[in-house]
Order: C-alpha cells, then sequence, then structure tokens
C-alpha cells in the first residue's frame, strides 16, 4: 500500500517561520515552524492523508494490521523529519540503550510524571540520529581537540583587550587555563559542571565574548571567521548562557546540501541553522547543556556524556545504484536512501539533479517512509496485484508498507526513512 500522510509542523522557538511553508506549499503562520514529524512517535504522530472525517493516525494504521503496516509486528523504530532550524538548539546529548533504559525505570519508580519540567527519560529507548542538509546547515557536534579551543580563548582575550575589555580579557585567559594540565577525558565533565556553577568567571568571559565588535579583528589569530560568527549567533540569542563557552570544546560542522552528519548517542551537540532531513531512532530523550530555558540537569548529563574526543562529525553516504544512495549508520533502528530522478523526455535537462537518474528501484521488507523534497516523482509497485501508484510533488509523504520494491521516476529528489540494514 502506498498511502499519502501529513501532519502539522512544530512551532519551536528556534524554528523559521518560512522554510517549512515554502515546502509543505502553505501559508506562514507568524510563528516559527521548526519540525515536521513523518512517524509514528506518540509525540506527534502523522496522519493519514484524507482517510476518514475523523483524524486517523499512522499510529491507529499499524495497529490495525501490525504484520501488515507495522514492523515485526509493532510501531516504527525510527521517526523522519524535516527540520527547519532558523536559530540555534539547545546543546544537547541523549542517552545510548542502556542508559536510557535504566533512567527511564529509575524516574518511573521515584514517580516523577512524565510530562514534568525535570524529568530526564520520557521513554525507554536510545535517540542516536543522522541529518542530510538540504541547504548549507551548521551544528556543534563532538569534542574537539583542548589546544584548538585553548587558542580561541586566547584570540578572544587579545580582541577583548584590544577593545578595552581588560577584566573580559583576564576572564577568557582564566578559562583556557581550565582546559589545560589534565586528562581531556575527565577534564571535559568537569568543564561543564564548572561552567554551570555560577562562578563570576563564567559570567566576566561570556560578557567578554559578547562585548567584542564585530568588526574588530587580529589578523592571523583565532578565532576563525565561522566561529566568530557562530558565537555571535549565540551571545545575541542566549545572552549571558555558560552554553557559549561550552560551544568552544565542540567541533564547528558546515555542512553542504547532501552532506550529512551522524549523531551518535551520548555526544554532545547543536544544530545553529539550516535545513536538513533526519532520521532518528523512534524517541524524544533530551538532555540539555545550556543555549535552552529548559531543564538543565548537567551532572546527569555529565554522566552519560562521552568525553572523548570525536575525530569526524560527518557521515559518508555509499551509491546503491544510479541515482540512489544511502547513509547507513550501525544502528537497527534505522537508515536514509535519498533517490534523485531525471525525466528522460524533460525540455530542460540541464535542471536535473546532479547523480540522477531516470529510475530507481528501492527494496521495502520494511516499511518506507517518503517525503519529495524537490519536484515531482512516480512511485509504484510493479509487482502487486493490484495497481499501487502515487505521484507525490514536493512537500508531500507516502507511507509504504513492507512488501515488494517500489520503483520511482519523475523528476526530482525524495529521501526514504527504514529500519537499518539487517534489522
Amino acid at each position: 500500500m502506498l498511502i499519502f500522510i501529513e501532519n502539522t509542523p512544530r512551532a519551536y522557538a528556534w524554528g523559521s517561520r518560512r522554510a517549512l511553508p515554502e515546502m509543505l506549499g502553505t501559508q506562514p503562520t507568524g510563528e516559527p515552524q521548526a519540525e515536521l514529524w513523518l512517524g509514528a512517535h506518540p509525540g506527534s504522530p502523522a496522519s493519514v492523508a484524507k482517510a476518514t472525517p475523523q483524524k486517523h493516525t499512522l499510529i491507529d494504521l499499524i495497529e490495525s494490521d501490525p504484520e501488515l503496516y507495522g514492523v515485526n509486528g509493532g510501531q516504527l523504530p525510527f521517526l523522519l523529519k524535516v527540520l527547519a532550524i532558523g536559530a540555534p538548539l539547545s546543546l544537547q546529548v541523549h542517552p545510548d540503550l542502556e542508559q536510557a533504559r535504566a533512567g527511564f525505570e529509575r524516574e518511573e519508580v521515584a514517580g516523577v510524571p512524565r510530562d514534568a519540567r525535570d524529568r530526564n527519560y520520557g521513554d525507554p529507548n536510545h535517540k542516536p540520529e543522522l541529518l542530510v542538509a538540504l541547504s548549507e546547515v551548521t551544528a556543534l557536534s563532538g569534542f574537539r581537540p583542548l589546544a584548538e579551543a585553548r587558542a580561541d580563548l586566547a584570540g578572544l582575550a587579545r580582541l577583548a583587550r584590544m577593545a578595552g575589555l581588560a577584566d573580559g580579557a583576564g576572564a577568557l585567559e582564566r578559562v583556557a587555563e581550565r582546559l589545560q594540565g589534565r586528562d581531556p577525558s575527565s577534564l571535559r565533565p568537569d568543564f561543564l559542571v564548572w561552567a554551570f556553577s555560577a562562578d563570576p568567571v563564567v559570567e566576566a568571559a561570556v560578557a567578554a565574548i559578547a562585548g567584542i565588535p564585530d568588526e574588530l579583528v587580529d589578523e592571523g589569530t583565532e578565532p576563525g571567521p565561522h566561529r566568530r560568527a557562530a558565537l555571535r549567533e549565540l551571545v545575541s540569542t542566549h545572552p549571558g548562557d555558560p552554553g557559549v563557552l561550552v560551544s568552544l570544546l565542540l567541533h564547528l560542522v558546515r555542512l553542504d546540501p547532501g552532506e550529512a552528519i551522524y549523531l551518535e548517542a551520548r555526544h554532545l551537540h547543536a544544530y545553529l541553522g539550516g535545513i536538513g532531513v533526519e532520521v532518528m531512532a523512534a524517541s524524544d530523550n533530551v538532555l540539555r547543556a545550556g543555549l535552552t530555558e529548559k531543564h538543565v540537569d548537567i551532572g546527569e548529563l555529565c554522566r552519560i556524556l562521552e568525553p572523548d574526543e570525536l575525530a569526524e562529525p560527518r557521515f559518508p553516504c555509499a551509491e546503491l545504484a544510479p541515482g540512489l544512495v544511502a547513509w547507513r549508520p550501525d544502528v537497527p533502528d534505522f537508515q536514509l536512501l535519498r533517490a534523485r530522478l531525471r525525466d528522460p523526455e524533460a525540455t530542460r535537462p540541464a535542471r536535473a539533479l546532479p547523480g540522477s537518474a531516470e529510475a530507481v528501484s528501492v527494496r521495502a521488507e520494511h516499511p518506507l517512509v517518503l517525503i519529495v523534497t524537490a519536484g515531482r516523482v512516480r512511485v509504484e509497485r510493479p509487482d502487486a496485484e493490484f495497481d499501487e501508484v502515487a505521484t507525490p510533488r514536493r512537500g508531500q509523504s507516502l507511507y509504504v508498507s513492507a512488501g515488494s520494491p517500489i520503483r520511482i521516476t519523475g523528476e526530482g529528489e525524495a529521501f526514504i526513512a527504514t529500519v537499518g540494514a539487517g534489522a
């Protein structure tokens, strides 16, 4: 079965006001629209489009026939999203599976309401996630070498002195001193605890970063222009927040369209801007470390944190066939595919996306969730007993039940989420 699904974007404060309406072909509401959820997560399940006068969610569809519509007789283990990031998200960490199960059980036994503001674990599942950029995306992801953070702090201190902020410069130098002389794996969690301890040095250092004029430049010194731009954005959207200092410990990643970043469980990260397609395990477990007005539990975050350096946040794709690539992290919950199609009879072939093909075939041993991000495509199941054909355009989505392979043609681009290889 090829079933059109839809959802209402979630209106978080960090969302873009125009990106998702533009993709979906809807009118902007004037509010930030941050995430479009396409899955069966109870927090915001997708609906079967125009199915009945009464709303019929994907959860309802799967429960009506788990063997036909579900995965191994249950709900989907993955969630597909489109993110429209208009402002930085919180610095955050997601637990691994063992940590999530233990934390969830601990809070259940303690009687912490699941909707309590200080609840850390809303479900017993982990939340690895992968994002592919549709526009340029900037993100903070994973710890970088401490020497690089110290160099940036030293450069910021010099700029602060040039701006006449002597006390702030001294505070930045003292912050840098905290990043040397110890094993990095124990130093990083301790630094996070200190950063949120209300030490006046932290407040003075963050204020100094905010006070450095944009036009002030110290040639040949760190931080570079992209890091300074990220810091300007953070001090503007989260004035006085200790997370501004914590951000200096992390890789600053700039993804071009088509590049991907994989966020393993336990790695500290934050998206800063851009539009992307994201797939994750079906969980909403988040522990935050600043750049937010939500609950911050630094002690618990540091307990589950991966304190070691991350060599490379970017994640490569594999070409499966002409026009079809896949991102396949080593998790059973999900993988993400991208199909790019060109119409052999198109009058303007130069508009075809790079790496496109006239047709691609996608296996469907498990259900698929598909969203078209450019153009219009034709999806059909050639080996089905009855005709199964759909022609979604940009912004429209399909739920594809498990069965024989689907064939995609047309002109455009579609992303397809399904369970991980070998699941």
